[in-house]
């Protein structure tokens, strides 16, 4: 989906405003959504709504692919498609974020996280993007599509085997809750705690402001300026991959530093850099390059990131609190895919790439400045005592 979304939108329109029209309506979703997501996940069992949300978005992706091999496909088709992902990822989010204290003892959560995001990205970052670009140049966005929709049902099939022990809290019966009551609870519990309200702001505008242009105008830099083509998008999306996964399995066998929030701050801002380099590119290796050195920086922030979440954060209140993650981060999304895809066929895609990265690196150093943001250093630690 990573390659084929943008790679069917621009054999459409060839437009970087659709583009951010359709990113903007997929984060739309999940803004709209997520909050009931974070509910939903610590109030039913997590596996069950991992499962449904698989379900969901397979059969869309089938929907999708069955309507662009047989050439009928439109843009109106693509943007129900992403309400339908945006709505499932709003659910499935919390949940899959919130589940893994349930599967591993306490002291080998990092080795999980970095474990699951090696992963992950061997899966949808590395050999996905890789292979999408393969097919689609060999058979079309539609043999792209119903080869996503495969994927999903296998994700649904392996969550099904695992055995997850139960979330601390549960709705016991006559617990008469509102939702509204839980998801006040969890606004409650962020704000009272300034290193998770201050990295909530910091998804809040940086995520957007780095998020919707690599979604927007990257595959637009590839396709028209650097001589690309689906191949050379999905080798990019892939170095950024195989990135992750080195990062994850380095993570994984060292000792992450005591002061984990200024380490993870400072891979964050390197990570961000990377939209000011792709503005310099001129041929798709170069980009294949910046991916990989990129993805270094963000991969060791999120893993800090996840493993604090999860170590800090009470379980019974873990899934609403990453729904707020998640919202944070969304909130501004759908703006930010429509402004840089008016903006870049204004002003150009490269000065809209450039600007972008150094203002998120300068706003990630101005969070991480804020007052209470370190902390639990010397309270939790990641690794080791």
């Amino acid at each position: 989906m990573v390659v084929a979304l943008p790679w069917q939108v621009y054999e459409l329109t060839d437009s970087p405003a659709a583009m951010g029209l359709i990113g903007g309506i997929q984060t739309a979703s999940i803004f709209v959504f997520v909050l009931f997501g974070g509910v939903a996940s610590d109030r039913i069992e997590r596996k069950k709504v991992i499962i449904v949300c698989d379900v969901a978005r397979a059969l869309a992706a089938a929907a999708a692919g069955v309507l662009a091999l047989s050439g009928s496909i439109e843009l109106w088709h693509l943007a129900v498609l992403v309400v339908v992902f945006g709505v499932a990822q709003a659910f499935a989010g919390p949940a899959f974020g919130a589940i893994v204290p349930q599967l591993i003892p306490d002291e080998l959560l990092l080795q999980a996280n970095a474990a699951l995001l090696t992963v992950n990205p061997i899966a949808f970052r590395f050999v996905g993007p890789a292979l999408g670009g393969i097919v689609i140049a060999a058979a079309g966005t539609g043999a792209a599509f119903l080869l996503d929709a495969a994927s999903f049902v296998l994700g649904a099939a392996a969550i099904a085997l695992v055995g997850a022990r139960p979330a601390a809290r549960l709705l016991d019966e006559g617990d008469r809750r509102t939702i509204v009551q839980d998801i006040r609870e969890g606004f409650h519990y962020v704000r009272g705690q300034s290193w998770l309200w201050g990295t909530l702001t910091w998804n809040l505008f940086v995520i957007p402001l780095t998020w919707g242009p690599y979604v927007v105008l990257l595959p637009y830099l590839v396709k028209n300026e650097l001589g690309g083509d689906s191949r050379s998008l999905g080798f990019i999306f892939a170095a950024g991959g195989v990135s992750a996964v080195a990062t994850s399995l380095v993570l994984s066998q060292v000792r992450i530093p005591r002061r984990h929030t200024t380490f993870m701050y400072a891979m964050f801002g390197f990570g961000v850099l990377d939209l000011a380099f792709y503005a310099l590119t001129q041929a798709p290796w170069q980009a294949m390059l910046v991916a990989f050195v990129a993805e270094c920086g963000f991969m060791s922030g999120v893993i800090v990131w996840s493993t604090l979440l999860q170590k800090a954060v009470p379980t019974e209140m873990l899934g609403r609190v990453r729904s707020l993650d998640w919202l944070a981060a969304s909130a501004l999304s759908p703006l930010a895919f429509v402004l840089v895809g008016a903006l870049s066929e204004s002003v150009g895609v490269r000065p809209v790439l450039a600007a972008c990265g150094i203002a998120a690196c300068l706003l990630t150093v101005a969070i991480f400045l804020l007052p209470g943001m370190r902390a639990l250093e010397g309270k939790i630690f990641l690794s080791g005592v």
